[in-house]
């Protein structure tokens, strides 16, 4: 084992075994029943010190249904039509958000205006302003606001970081990253923008950023030339029925991204070059290559992106005049990654630390989302400019 791999396992090791004060309970209201919020109530029922005593929808009768079909007890939990009157009738400590894209800014504000903390589910919002909206209701609230990003906490991200910040790559030059699917475009909310807002740009694209702007730091993004289309979404041979609607129905109201590409220069001379896909006719886009002058890292692609990397890494080097390739072992995760998301969540409410993934970072995915949406509409490289929070 290598050294890198027994502090991080001692690391990993020492999470596992903290022990848990329940002698204070984190009150936690749900804001949005659907799919999602199943595997963060999966993770809540776990820990000794988190209670869900709260659940908004605003389909009448979904958070019901929602603790019937995950057989949740129910007689403590009060049920609520919208998220304003579940923040004004209840004490809370924290909320998920785990809506639809388009309403995760105004959820996320009126959480923190209300004085909560809240784990955001990703994309962070759909637009860059929404963002800063958001960033400035934390600022003035004081409270948490952690960004739903899991692969965060998967050893083989972290080593990824490790890597870059040994110095074995030398100065980053050129990143190549991105990801996808030949076949998988989900239905529901995600394929309109009344709802999603953003494709698989911001379901699955903000993934693959957040892997290699996190190992090297997130630098602010300069310049972004992007790309997006449909072709798949809007063509019912690929499109699948769902219960309440047809394929050539679902082809009808398709109208955001299933393809995005973007050219984008970041502060410090690197470029990245990013493309992601719900379906193409092909396996991948590409692996994940991070250059640096005196080494390179490849990164296996992986279809889905809300969990570790597609395979072991391969690190180039030159070593006495000979190009030498290293492999980089998988590593395991000592728990589910959602669960450590869930966790490293209400260990920074109870303790008052810091958010495990900040929005102070997230901006700048955000703002890479943002200006590849806006290039794609008008066809041309434009400049990103992030206000002042």
């Amino acid at each position: 084992m290598a050294k890198d791999d027994s502090v991080l396992n001692q690391t990993m090791q020492a999470i596992e075994e903290k022990a848990v004060d329940t002698s204070k309970k984190v009150r936690v209201g749900l804001i949005g029943t659907g799919w999602i919020a199943e595997e963060h109530m999966r993770q809540f029922v776990k820990f000794p010190d988190a209670e869900v005593v709260a659940m908004a929808d605003l389909i009448p009768g979904k958070a019901e249904k929602f603790c019937q079909r995950n057989g949740i007890d129910a007689s403590n939990i009060h049920f609520y039509p919208d998220h304003a009157s579940m923040l004004a009738n209840e004490q809370l400590d924290a909320v998920s958000i785990c809506t639809y894209n388009m309403t995760h800014a105004q959820c996320a504000i009126d959480a923190l205006n209300a004085g909560v903390h809240v784990l955001l589910e990703k994309p962070f919002t759909v637009t860059l302003d929404e963002a800063v909206a958001v960033m400035k209701a934390e600022k003035a609230s004081g409270k948490i606001l952690s960004i739903g990003f899991q692969p965060r906490m998967d050893p083989n991200m972290q080593q990824i970081k490790k890597i870059v910040e040994s110095g074995e790559l030398g100065e980053i030059y050129y990143i190549q990253t991105g990801g996808g699917r030949r076949r998988g475009i989900p239905n529901s909310t995600f394929i309109e923008k009344k709802t999603a807002g953003v494709g698989a740009l911001g379901d699955i694209g903000c993934y693959s950023l957040d892997m290699v702007l996190n190992a090297i730091g997130y630098p602010k993004p300069l310049t972004v030339t992007g790309y997006t289309s449909n072709f798949f979404g809007t063509n019912p041979l690929y499109s699948r029925p769902d219960q309440d609607h047809t394929a050539e129905e679902n082809a009808a109201r398709f109208n955001v991204d299933d393809f995005a590409a973007a050219f984008i220069r970041l502060e410090g001379g690197v470029i990245l070059d990013f493309r992601i896909s719900w379906a193409m006719h092909l396996d991948t886009p590409g692996d994940t290559v991070i250059l640096g002058k005196k080494g390179a890292l490849r990164i296996p692609s992986t279809e889905c992106w809300n969990g570790t990397v597609g395979g072991e890494m391969t690190l180039y080097t030159d070593v006495a005049g000979l190009q030498t390739e290293t492999k980089i072992p998988i590593l395991p995760a000592p728990k589910p990654l959602f669960e450590m998301k869930i966790r490293s969540f209400l260990d920074a409410v109870k303790e008052g630390g810091q958010a495990p993934v900040p929005s102070s970072q997230i901006l700048y995915n955000q703002a890479i989302i943002d200006g590849i949406m806006k290039s794609a509409e008008i066809g041309r490289e434009i400049e990103i400019t992030i206000p002042e929070i």
